[in-house]
């Protein structure tokens, strides 16, 4: 009798885990970031000269990369609610993907020969109004995400939310690429890099208290 009040203690709280389908929360993340460049656009926001942006290599670099880490990132990160799946193998790879970005993309421009030349380059007030840009936009997938981890049971509470941190962050930057007047690496790799940062540093702190298990 002892142990079967023991059970009953542990479990009263517990609920069962809602049966998940993968495609419809891929199609739920898909559609906030739709929603968050369509608005972006419809305020007036993006760049309304966007054929000749395309065309500049700074441009193409970004898109491509951030939207290769945005979706990578963003699939494995609904994967890893699943207790069975590890997080550890993806987020390696991940982490191999983004250093491969940023050194492709400082081949891209010529790098400033002195201090100077870096501060002018890095423009720190324009850089802290990206960066918190870049976060704010990385609310509403990270706040799905959370959604996400909580209706599943993820059993990696520390590389899980990394990876939805980093998801979140990824879409965040790739959308405010259509926004973003700078083309500079440099500039690029460190604002974006602040930004991005603290919304996985956010992410690592946060979900593991919204988890289920």
């Amino acid at each position: 009798m002892k142990l079967q009040a023991l059970i009953d203690e542990l479990t009263e709280d517990l609920a069962p885990v809602r049966p998940r389908r993968l495609w419809a929360d891929v199609a739920i993340m898909t559609l906030i970031a739709v929603l968050e460049l369509a608005l972006l656009f419809a305020v007036g926001v993006a760049h309304l000269d966007m054929h000749r942006m395309l065309t500049q290599p700074t441009m193409g670099w970004r898109i491509v990369s951030l939207g290769l880490i945005a979706v990578l990132s963003g699939f494995t990160a609904i994967r890893s609610v699943e207790p069975a799946y590890s997080a550890r193998g993806p987020l390696r790879w991940l982490v191999l993907l983004i250093a491969v970005c940023v050194v492709s993309g400082m081949f891209m421009g010529a790098m400033p020969r002195d201090l100077a030349g870096v501060i002018r380059a890095l423009d720190w007030p324009s850089g802290v109004d990206c960066a918190a840009k870049i976060i704010l936009l990385s609310i509403a997938p990270l706040a799905a995400l959370a959604v996400l981890c909580r209706r599943g049971a993820p059993t990696d509470l520390r590389r899980t939310p990394l990876l939805m941190g980093l998801a979140a962050a990824a879409w965040g930057a790739f959308v405010f690429v259509f926004a973003c007047p700078f083309n500079d690496p440099l500039y690029i790799v460190v604002w974006y890099g602040v930004g991005g940062g603290a919304v996985t540093l956010v992410a690592r702190l946060v979900l593991p208290r919204v988890a289920r298990w």
